[in-house]
């Protein structure tokens, strides 16, 4: 490993972005070696004892992984009640320490990205990159025209305005009164699908993540993962700058 500039270190680290990393630097919240360093110019590899506040920083291979995350599971490394976290389900061919990139629901499956580079998940959440995501949800009701709409300009909630929405009903089932949607969304708010089409009068009785981005679930099943190949991490990278 060639050295690299320590705020970037730090970044890839999953420390902080590389800014919040410089304003730690600044403030003198690091330690190169056992000697505080506030200047921007430090540049360090893995053979360099690297603390912030006292924690020692390790370096592993970086590891990009995309899963078909099931229902019932928890986005996270741990749960402090106890359930199932979706590391569960990563085996010992996975020795980094990899965490998820944003969240899907417990009761929402699909696609989900883990990886141990901080600096890549920290660009592929910033709000500035607008990384499509396709969710297939199965609905009470039957949207109307008007109702598709109002998804599509954007709902307003307490806190945000949701950004234009492309929606597509895929099929209709009268006598049961549901249907089955494709909404392709770029945010990530807290229960984002399900509150638009709670706001529109439509109830959520399941959803998946079926897309990030150009990345499909082809080849997978619930609970299982494949590594990213490196020209799918290079288009990620590529498309989010």
């Amino acid at each position: 490993m060639e050295k690299v500039r320590l705020q970037k270190f730090m970044a890839d680290a999953g420390v902080a972005s590389r800014r919040k990393s410089e304003e730690l630097i600044a403030k003198g919240h690091v330690r190169v070696n056992n000697k505080v360093v506030t200047e921007m110019g430090v540049k360090v590899d893995h053979h360099d004892k690297v603390e912030v506040d006292g924690m020692p920083l390790e370096t592993e291979k970086k590891r990009y992984i995309l899963m078909y995350k099931p229902r019932g599971v928890i986005s996270a490394v741990k749960d402090n009640k106890d359930r199932k976290v979706v590391t569960d389900l990563l085996k010992e061919d996975v020795e980094e320490r990899v965490y998820p990139i944003g969240r899907l629901d417990y009761d929402t499956s699909g696609l989900l990205l883990l990886t141990n580079d901080g600096e890549f998940a920290n660009h592929l959440m910033h709000p500035r990159y607008h990384v499509d995501k396709t969710y297939v949800a199965k609905i009470e009701g039957i949207l109307t025209t008007e109702e598709i709409k109002k998804l599509e300009g954007g709902i307003k909630f307490k806190d945000y305005t949701s950004a234009r929405a492309k929606v597509s009903v895929m099929s209709k089932d009268k006598k049961k009164n549901s249907s089955i949607v494709k909404i392709i969304i770029h945010e990530g708010h807290n229960h984002q699908v399900k509150n638009m089409f709670d706001a529109v009068g439509h109830k959520v009785e399941k959803l998946a993540r079926e897309k990030y981005g150009f990345l499909t679930l082809d080849g997978l099943v619930s609970g299982k993962y494949r590594d990213l190949t490196r020209q799918e991490v290079a288009q990620l990278k590529s498309d989010n700058k």
